[in-house]
């Protein structure tokens, strides 16, 4: 997903580059109506579902959807110099982060990196905190202060985005550490990109949490590009998986297609952990639609690529596989519609939300009975 992010990223608070234009173009996405009436070109659909399983893809369906569409409104929000700093979209990778969660129980752990977005909201943050968070706002999930690289939700477990890479690796094998010590059940999703896999913190948490047998499921989203860097010029084995092999650990690789595939692998290596207390490392071969971030153009790779990827991407899948087995075109567009309702009520919190003030200096900076 990136490289260090401690080097310096041009145009930190710039608007997007020209290959960015807002309000945004059609081809970046694969739109509602779109959805309903255009064929998927060599995407297969699933076996047909149960009813129950039908409606767990509408529900994992509109996770998906939420996601896109608040990172849409974001990329828009950035443009019109609502929001600082970074901003990394999730567009493309929402697949990822919904299968995965709907695998853990509520009460487990997340740990990820900047690109953050899509996994806070799946573990239960608001679209309004999140937005407002984006926005700078006292009312976001860390009262504004972190932005969106450093996400952070208490009430969900979702511990945090974190913009050094590789270096939430071992603070997430030391979350299943503590699991582990008070023999809670939880399990700890760990999410990275492939261009940490060559930073000494993902040896170190890997290595820690395979001597110590830790609950822990290590996720390398790989979209092949890291900051704007293929594959072929940055790994020497593309196989990211193999690495577990050197740790004696259990390994699984795949190519998301469906996000109920990404449910049902993710859920083996979360069995393992939980009922027999064991690692894994997963890698999921997935694709980022947009730049690495919005000072990005993404001109390392064609049109044409990124055009055949879009035609295989996984929301329009599961719309597609919706829409095939009877859910209901007015059902669908009912939840559209809610979902629009939810994105907009979240830019008008952000937008109408106070800045943080000098109060939240001391409360946020000092930790004791001195602090009020």
């Amino acid at each position: 997903m990136s490289q260090s992010e401690a080097q310096t990223e041009p145009e930190m608070n710039a608007a997007p580059s020209p290959a960015l234009p807002l309000p945004l173009p059609p081809s970046a996405l694969v739109t509602s109506s779109e959805m309903g009436a255009v064929a998927v070109p060599g995407a297969s659909v699933p076996a047909k579902l149960s009813q129950g399983q039908l409606e767990h893809l509408a529900d994992l369906y509109r996770q998906m959807y939420l996601i896109r569409r608040l990172e849409e409104e974001a990329a828009r929000a950035y443009a019109q110099g609502k929001i600082g700093g970074f901003l990394h979209l999730y567009i493309g990778q929402e697949a990822v982060a919904v299968g995965s969660i709907a695998a853990l129980r509520p009460d487990d752990y997340v740990v990820t990196t900047y690109r953050d977005h899509g996994v806070a909201l799946t573990k239960g943050m608001s679209a309004k905190a999140l937005m407002a968070e984006l926005f700078g706002k006292a009312t976001g999930c860390s009262k504004g202060l972190g932005g969106s690289m450093h996400l952070f939700d208490k009430a969900t477990n979702m511990l945090g985005g974190y913009g050094i890479v590789g270096g939430h690796i071992p603070l997430a094998s030391g979350v299943a550490f503590a699991s582990k010590y008070r023999a809670d059940g939880r399990v700890t999703l760990c999410y990275f990109g492939e261009g940490a896999v060559s930073i000494g913190g993902f040896h170190e948490g890997v290595s820690l949490a395979a001597l110590w047998k830790l609950p822990i499921v290590f996720i390398c989203e790989n979209n092949e590009y890291s900051m704007g860097t293929p594959l072929s010029r940055t790994m020497s084995v593309e196989d990211v998986s193999l690495k577990a092999i050197g740790y004696g650990i259990d390994r699984d690789r795949f190519f998301v297609e469906d996000v109920l595939t990404v449910e049902a692998r993710i859920g083996e290596a979360v069995k393992r952990a939980r009922e027999l207390s064991l690692p894994t490392l997963v890698e999921v071969r997935t694709y980022r639609f947009r730049g690495h971030s919005m000072s990005d153009p993404a001109k390392y790779r064609t049109n044409e690529e990124l055009e055949e990827r879009k035609q295989k991407d996984p929301l329009f899948r599961a719309r597609l596989q919706l829409a095939k087995e009877g859910f209901g075109e007015a059902r669908l567009k009912s939840m559209d519609d809610d979902v629009e309702r939810e994105v907009q009520e979240a830019i008008t919190f952000a937008d109408e939300s106070p800045e943080p003030d000098a109060s939240l200096l001391e409360s946020t900076t000092y930790d004791g009975p001195f602090a009020a």
